[in-house]
């Protein structure tokens, strides 16, 4: 029974099956209205699962098959995942669809991380009939109550006549300022609504919408703070990679003989190969001498990064002691953003390209031979790069390998051009550590906006649809495979060029490895069964293997490069809890306190 038949404002028009795909005379409804909008709007991709009172939307998608190309998921938690990848990769908006009721609750759950880490996203969702709000109809949810926690704008379009507007005015909302989700919410009475006269409003948005410019003043205040330091460094974040600030980020940095260091989210704004580049820091994946380069700062400037607790470890480089003695710089698109964690820095409210290009026309640039002294120091901080950070041990059972020397070997054999999603728990430190760039771009994805489990194999797909004919790396682990593997059916209907390599290591390793060092041992809740993820992937017709050697997982990246289609490894690596593991980088001596780090 639809909702329609439940409530009985049946008002659907008739079916269309004998309408030709394209020409004919088919009535003009909302629904075609819509799909002309987001068409205007330069939407050419939607992820998305049906559902009840989307079925006039989706007809009228069956009769433009030139115009958008649907991508269905097999969850909508997975449906807003691939939209946000396919945001962050492409840097444009992703659009994901669902309908109301069960449609709506699980998207919220692939839509947090990217209200937190800046992604647009642009939900559509369908909603019972008007008339039936308040009766308990099926399927009925306040949807703006609950979008409000994940999206910086919701509407309802209560009339065909309103879509086009809306529409327009989500695009362009979702890339103004800080990137965020949006929402447009639209009956189903609306989508059958007649409207044959209604056009859509032109306009395709860019992002960054607009390239605002910080205060002069603040600009020349933060030049000088620059040019005088002497160990001025700079920590970055996607900001860098939303605004295309690779080039100036590079300029500004060997003019000043600056050190770079870079979040999670940041990774790639920088090349590894760069003599400024200190790697990734924080306290997941954060390398020790990028972390101590930051702390030690007498000047550090913030581009395009919330300046967390995780980004800053615990909030050591910089620190928020105003007594700490470095002078904080903080570039942000969001006024309210801008010096949020460290009130007495210096606010630079604007696009990153833009400050930065300011910034480089006021510094004093230094000396060829401060310059060589600091590109020294540089070299020092990055030479503490070692397995430690993982956590791993330093001995191993047969058949198991060490993330890293995956992460190396993948990144060996494909190239650093390789277009990379890594899932939270063991792949996103081993990833962020080991996964060596010599270009600036946002190749490297990573959800450190609330770490959600699940996210690479199904953003894996947004990735590569974002990208055709690219190759895609899924790092992910046994826990967050049982969490998405529905999506290996859909790399495989889509036949896209995805090689998935999971770390298993039969629990939920990172939890438990917290478990181990903060709460005395008492495991709870982080060993669930072992189930077989190679005959799971086979059954959804991929090519899947077993790995237990570094040449075995060569051999087979070689053939995937060759032969292309999406393939599944399962990898075995080191149960962290069979050993003592050593303390992780971004512990600060509280193992065995029972006091865990600040993120």
């Amino acid at each position: 029974m639809t909702d329609l038949e439940s409530t009985g404002h049946c008002t659907a028009t008739a079916p269309a099956d004998d309408v030709p795909r394209t020409g004919g005379t088919r009535p003009r409804r909302g629904a075609d209205v819509l799909v002309d909008a987001l068409i205007a709007g330069g939407v050419d991709t939607l992820f998305g699962v049906p559902g009840d009172t989307g079925v006039a939307f989706y007809d009228a998608l069956y009769h433009r098959p030139e115009g958008i190309r649907h991508v269905l998921a097999r969850d909508e938690r997975h449906a807003g995942a691939m939209a946000d990848a396919y945001a962050r990769s492409g840097n444009r908006v992703g659009v994901v669809e669902v309908s109301s009721g069960g449609g709506t609750t699980y998207v919220v759950g692939g839509l947090g991380d990217a209200y937190a880490s800046g992604v647009p996203v642009l939900l559509l969702t369908s909603d019972i009939h008007a008339r039936s709000r308040g009766t308990g109809a099926l399927t009925e949810i306040d949807q703006t109550a609950l979008f409000s926690a994940v999206t910086k704008w919701t509407r309802v379009a209560e009339s065909a006549a309103e879509i086009p507007a809306l529409l327009h005015e989500a695009l362009y909302t979702a890339v103004s300022g800080r990137p965020a989700p949006v929402a447009l919410i639209i009956p189903e009475n609306v989508l059958d609504e007649p409207a044959e006269d209604i056009t859509p409003v032109t306009g395709v948005p860019a992002l960054p919408a607009v390239r605002t410019a910080a205060d002069p003043t603040a600009v020349a205040r933060a030049a000088d703070a620059l040019s005088r330091a002497e160990r001025p460094t700079l920590l970055v974040g996607s900001g860098v990679h939303v605004s295309g600030a690779w080039d100036v980020l590079a300029e500004l940095a060997d003019a000043l003989g600056a050190a770079v260091a870079t979040t999670i989210h940041g990774k790639g704004a920088l090349p590894d190969s760069s003599d400024w580049s200190l790697g990734v820091v924080g306290n997941n994946g954060g390398q020790p001498g990028a972390n101590a380069a930051v702390r030690d700062a007498d000047a550090v400037l913030l581009v395009g990064t919330r300046a967390n607790a995780t980004d800053t470890n615990s909030w050591t480089g910089p620190s928020r002691d105003p007594e700490g003695g470095a002078t904080v710089i903080q570039i942000d698109i969001d006024a309210d953003r801008a010096g949020r964690n460290f009130p007495d820095a210096i606010r630079l409210v604007g696009d990153a390209a833009t400050v930065l290009g300011r910034l480089l026309t006021h510094i004093t640039p230094v000396g060829a031979d401060v310059r060589t002294e600091r590109r020294a120091r540089v070299r020092a901080a990055r030479a503490g790069t070692d397995d430690s950070l993982t956590g791993a041990p330093a001995t191993r059972a047969d058949g198991q390998l060490l993330p890293a020397d995956v992460v190396r070997t993948v990144n060996s054999v494909l190239g650093d051009g390789t277009l990379v999603v890594a899932d939270p728990g063991t792949p996103t430190p081993n990833v962020a550590a080991f996964w060596r760039q010599t270009r600036a771009a946002r190749s490297v994805l990573i959800p450190r906006g609330h770490g959600p489990m699940g996210y690479a194999i199904p953003a894996a797909v947004g990735v590569a649809m974002a990208h055709p004919g690219r190759e895609v790396v899924s790092f992910t682990a046994d826990g967050s495979f049982a969490m998405a593997c529905g999506e290996l059916e859909t790399s495989v209907r889509l036949r896209l060029p995805i090689v998935h390599l999971q770390f298993t290591n039969h629990s939920l390793g990172w939890i438990k490895m917290l478990q181990h060092l903060y709460t005395g041992r008492r495991y709870f809740g982080v060993d669930p069964g072992t189930i077989d993820a190679v005959g799971v992937a086979r059954a959804c017709g991929m090519r899947a293997h077993r790995v237990r050697s570094l040449p075995e997982l060569t051999r087979r990246l070689r053939s995937f490069h060759e032969d292309g289609g999406p393939l599944y490894l399962d990898i075995e690596v080191p149960h962290l809890i069979d050993h003592t593991p050593p303390v992780p980088a971004w512990d600060t001596g509280r193992a065995g306190t029972g006091e865990r780090p600040v993120y």
